[in-house]
């Protein structure tokens, strides 16, 4: 693709996990061609567009660019440093390339920190292809000693299953069913109790979660019910609540953290476990709000899908 200018290159901001502006998970998203730029450059330049994450996207080779290439580095970083993964933003890099420069592949593979990861073009959605990260039930007494984190993320709200994922240091939440969609969505955890309860040492988020039925108000705008509704909370590294869980950290910018995933791999093998299914329609409900469409698979993977919506394009000038 060719230079908008000397010393510029294209800069998008896509919104992830949705099909209308404003809304899902926004991320910037940069095409740097072949030319490597060097890591303050593209801290600077994370910290000018001042998103969750700008992701950096590289020609492998010049015999092949972004119309035809298979094969792309891809780097992301917040306004204060590099991360080693970052779901959300893989899908708006895919985004780009599959709907701005037009590329003809049906499948991308993007060479990261934390190795390769493959997105896919499916009608309308792209697709990730994710490692399923488990959750295990947590014993009364370990529950007992989350007993000030749990009250301090729910609240007075009903909760069925406490589960830890080992893999993500993530607690999950899950809601009794008589809990409802607006009781979820109004939820408003107490931030500095989360951060300052005891015995929350080895938990760098929180994901809250409800079955979806239409008893309890989870439809879509069509009616349909979803599996399940989730909010996503991680005050330790920053966010206080993710608008689109397709990327979590491990500790924090700095961890060496073998990899990061998305809080709905956890989600994907608690429910898929739940409610025996292996295809999943899902709403993360926070104010920006998201769907995803998620597919668990026999190899211990897990697909997840998203729209996109690409809403602002321009040149970023170096």
């Amino acid at each position: 693709m060719a230079d908008e200018g000397v010393g510029s290159v294209p800069i998008f901001v896509v919104d992830a996990f949705t099909n209308k502006a404003f809304s899902g998970n926004p991320a910037a998203v940069c095409l740097l061609g072949s030319k490597q730029q060097s890591d303050e450059v593209l801290q600077n330049i994370a910290k000018e567009m001042n998103l969750s994450e700008t992701a950096f996207i590289l020609e492998k080779c010049e015999k092949e660019n972004y119309r035809t290439g298979s094969c792309f580095g891809l780097r992301w970083f917040t306004p204060t440093c590099e991360v080693p993964l970052c779901g959300h933003a893989t899908l708006a890099s895919a985004a780009i390339l599959f709907n701005f420069a037009g590329n003809s592949n049906t499948q991308l593979t993007f060479e990261t920190l934390s190795g390769n990861l493959l997105a896919r073009k499916e009608g309308g959605l792209i697709c990730l292809d994710l490692p399923l990260n488990n959750s295990c039930p947590l014993a009364d007494e370990d529950q007992a000693k989350l007993a000030h984190l749990i009250k301090a993320v729910v609240g007075d709200l009903a909760v069925e299953d406490v589960e830890y994922s080992k893999t993500t240091n993530k607690l999950l939440l899950c809601l009794k069913p008589s809990v409802t969609r607006e009781d979820l969505e109004n939820l408003t955890p107490d931030l500095q109790a989360m951060m300052s309860a005891k015995s929350s040492r080895d938990v760098r988020g929180v994901i809250v979660t409800l079955q979806g039925t239409v008893s309890n108000g989870c439809l879509d705008a069509n009616g349909t019910a979803y599996d399940f509704y989730s909010r996503y909370f991680a005050p330790w590294v920053g966010i206080p609540e993710d608008p689109v869980t397709g990327k979590l950290y491990s500790l924090n910018c700095h961890s060496q953290a073998p990899f990061t995933c998305s809080a709905h791999t956890v989600l994907a093998s608690y429910w898929s476990s739940r409610l025996n299914k292996k295809d999943l329609f899902a709403r993360q409900c926070s104010s920006r709000g998201g769907e995803l469409r998620i597919h668990v698979r026999q190899d211990n993977r897990v697909d997840i899908a998203g729209q996109t919506v690409i809403v602002l394009q321009g040149s970023l000038r170096l």
